[in-house]
C-alpha cells in the first residue's frame, strides 16, 4: 500500500495506466490477502490509547510508514470552533497519529487543512497548534497552506472532474493519513473521509458541490490515503460543518480505522442511523470499485478501552 506517489504518478501516467488496484485486508497474521476489508472500531473515553489501538489492530503504525518517509496526517481543522463543539478532528486523535508516526521513524510529519474560517484562529482554537506544539519533536509539523503548492492536476480515472488543483504536498507524501471528523453536513447529508478531501484541492470548492458525490469519488481515484481513521469521539448531529452549539453533539467516544477509504466512510455513517447508500460520494466511489460499501461484507474488529 505504500508508494512513492509522485512518481509513480509520473511513471504511471506517462505509460498511460492509472493508479487503481485491488484493496487489501490484513489477516491475523499480518499477511496481505485479497478478500473484505478489516475496519478496526475501538470505544473509549481515553481518545489517544482508543486511537493506538485501532491503528495496532490493522498492524501497527510500522504497517504504513518505513523508516525516513515523509508523511501527511490530514485532518479537517477548517473552523473556528473549540473540541467540544465536534466541528474538526479532536485534537488528541491528531497528535497520537502524529506521534505514532514519529515513533515509526517518520523523516516528517506535516499536519494541514485548507480551513474555510480564518486559518489561525481554526488552528488555534480547534486545539491543533497546542496539540502539535506538545508533542515536542521538530519532525511534527503544523503547517499552513502555501496557495503555491496548488498545481492544476489530471484525474485520468474521473468520470466528471477530469482535472483540479491538488495540493502538492497530498500528492507527494510517502504516507498520507486521512483524519476526518464525522458530522452532518448540509449538503452533502455527512463529512466523513471521502469529503476530508476538500481540505487538499484549491480552486473554487463551491463548485465542486454540484454533482458532490461523483466528484469526491473522482478525487478519491487520486487522493489514496493509506491509512483512514474517523475520529467519532464526538459526532455533530446536525447544523454542519460548522456546528457551534453543543446541543447539536452526541458523544460516542469511538474511532474507526480502515485501509479502505470506502468502507470507513460507510461504517461511520451508521453512527448516525443512516444506511451508507444515502451518502452519494459513498455510492459513488464503491461503482468505481475504490471500496466496500456493505457492512455485511466487511471484518468489523470491535474492542472498548
Amino acid at each position: 500500500m505504500k508508494r512513492r506517489r509522485l512518481l509513480k504518478q509520473m511513471l504511471l501516467l506517462s505509460a498511460g495506466f492509472t493508479l487503481a488496484g485491488p484493496f487489501y485486508r490484513i489477516n491475523g497474521n499480518g499477511v496481505r490477502a485479497a478478500g473484505a476489508p478489516d475496519i478496526a472500531r475501538v470505544v473509549g473515553a481515553d481518545y489517544g490509547t482508543a486511537v493506538k489501538e485501532a491503528v495496532d489492530m490493522l498492524g501497527g503504525m510500522k504497517q504504513f510508514i518505513s523508516p525516513g518517509q515523509n508523511v501527511v496526517v490530514k485532518p479537517n481543522i477548517g473552523w473556528d470552533r473549540n473540541p467540544d463543539q465536534a466541528a474538526n478532528t479532536h485534537p488528541v486523535v491528531v497528535r497520537t497519529l502524529v506521534e505514532m508516526a514519529c515513533d515509526a521513524g517518520a523523516k516528517t510529519v506535516r499536519v494541514f487543512d485548507y480551513t474555510c474560517n480564518e486559518k489561525r484562529r481554526s488552528y488555534n482554537n480547534s486545539g491543533m497548534t497546542e496539540a502539535i506544539a506538545s508533542i515536542g519533536d521538530k519532525r511534527a509539523k503544523l503547517v499552513h497552506i502555501d496557495q503555491r503548492k496548488f498545481k492544476n492536476t489530471r484525474i485520468p480515472e474521473a468520470k466528471a472532474l477530469k482535472e483540479w488543483d491538488i495540493y502538492k504536498d497530498a500528492l507527494t507524501a510517502d504516507c498520507y493519513i486521512n483524519v476526518p471528523v464525522a458530522k452532518h453536513h448540509g449538503l452533502s447529508r455527512l463529512t466523513l473521509g471521502l469529503k476530508n478531501s476538500m481540505g487538499v484541492i484549491g480552486g473554487r470548492r463551491g463548485r465542486l458541490h454540484h454533482n458532490l458525490g461523483q466528484n469526491l469519488a473522482d478525487l478519491a481515484t487520486l487522493i489514496k490515503p493509506e491509512l483512514t481513521v474517523i475520529d467519532a469521539t464526538r459526532i455533530l448531529l446536525d447544523n454542519g460543518p460548522q456546528g457551534g452549539s453543543l446541543d447539536d453533539v452526541r458523544q460516542l467516544d469511538t474511532v474507526l480505522a480502515s485501509v479502505d477509504p470506502v468502507a470507513a466512510d460507510a461504517l461511520a455513517t451508521t453512527l448516525f442511523e443512516l444506511e451508507p447508500k444515502v451518502i452519494s460520494s459513498t455510492v459513488a466511489a464503491y461503482e468505481m470499485g475504490l471500496g466496500e460499501m456493505d457492512p455485511g461484507r466487511m471484518n468489523i474488529m470491535e474492542r472498548s478501552v
